[in-house]
């Protein structure tokens, strides 16, 4: 199973050429200048009077959205929703608010669903690199982190972790939606370079559950399956896979799975064969979904599915959801180099954007 590239970084560098990994390995400093650049951040009287939230992106500038709706689900006192398209709800009015998340800052689809917004009479804010989007927040004066990209040199939101999933967390947290106290902003960093010392390049595959699992998810469907405060990383994970290793993925979250998808393992029989199921435990779950966890591999194993089971260890969940997210991000870089890829291009999302230019 061993395979020198993944330990070989000149190796790497030839295939990596955006240097996707190093915006990987500066994951800390992204969550660092955007947490420090977000303590400016003010908003006025006005915003607390918001009853629901809807953030407006796409793509790799919406995947911490994701990520807070599971992980505060237990804090956030308002309804969240995410709207990947170009007009608001017709409920959005003067009671909400409204975050306007591009990495670009040059996202069609935002950019009209915020103005949309605007014209309802919703509470704006943002979070971007610049573009359109900066111009449009500095205008209306909304509050908004606004940060320059120094700590992701390939350039791709969805290795901008630091930036668009932490960075919504903070801009959540200054505007009163949820907390986040500077402890837990240093544990988050403290559980980035425990993940670099496991997961890096520099250690060697044997000793590597990133560059394991990629070898595990080499030449399959990986099922990425996950309960409750672990559902928006899945997402993530799902989402890296497919854009960063180009392989067919999706997750999974039980209980829900447990209804109707397990009838499902029978036919086609290849399936056997092409699909891989990585079941991501926590003790933080539920013990109703810790017993579901167990039962579910007990399925797979009678329809002869494989599994790889995998346990998070730290203690609270914003912890977890980094640990995992770490995990997840390793996994799909070595997933590329194994599919002898380029982590950082998206040609057929290129090639769609093109051809929707054209038409």
């Amino acid at each position: 199973m061993s395979n020198p590239l993944l330990d070989n970084r000149e190796q790497i560098v030839a295939i990596d050429t955006h240097n996707a990994l190093g915006s990987i390995e500066m994951l800390a400093s992204q969550v660092q200048q955007i947490w420090e650049l977000s303590q400016q951040l003010q908003f006025a009287t006005h915003y607390q009077d918001v009853a629901n939230v809807v953030v407006a992106g796409m793509g790799g500038s919406i995947l911490g959205t994701h990520v807070i709706q599971t992980v505060f689900k237990d804090e956030l006192k308002v309804p969240v929703l995410i709207v990947p398209d170009y007009e608001m709800p017709s409920f959005v009015n003067e009671k909400t608010l409204v975050i306007a998340s591009s990495y670009s800052g040059t996202t069609e689809e935002t950019l009209a669903a915020v103005k949309d917004a605007h014209a309802k009479g919703a509470k704006i804010a943002g979070i971007t690199s610049g573009g359109p989007l900066a111009e449009f927040l500095r205008e209306h004066n909304f509050p908004a982190i606004i940060f320059e990209p120094t700590f992701n040199p390939c350039n791709s939101p969805r290795m901008a972790l630091g930036y668009s999933v932490f960075g919504q967390i903070a801009l959540f947290a200054q505007a009163g939606l949820l907390k986040v106290e500077a402890a837990e902003y240093q544990a988050v960093i403290q559980t980035i370079a425990d993940l670099h010392l496991e997961l890096s390049v520099a250690i060697p595959h044997e000793k590597n559950a990133a560059k394991l699992l990629a070898y595990e998810f080499y030449d399959r469907i990986p099922v990425i399956t996950v309960a409750e405060h672990l559902e928006g990383v899945g997402h993530v994970f799902a989402n890296q896979i497919n854009e960063n290793a180009k392989t067919y993925s999706e997750y999974r979250v039980i209980p829900e799975i447990n209804h109707h998808l397990m009838e499902g393992l029978q036919f086609p029989k290849a399936t056997e064969e092409s699909l891989l199921y990585f079941t991501v435990h926590s003790d933080l779950y539920l013990l109703s979904n810790q017993k579901r966890f167990n039962l579910t591999e007990q399925v797979l194993e009678k329809n002869h599915i494989e599994f790889r089971r995998y346990s998070l260890t730290k203690p609270t969940k914003l912890e977890q959801a980094f640990e995992f997210l770490l995990m997840g991000t390793y996994t799909s870089f070595y997933l590329a180099l194994l599919n002898n890829q380029n982590p950082t291009p998206n040609p057929w999302v290129d090639w769609f954007k093109g051809e929707l230019k054209r038409s």
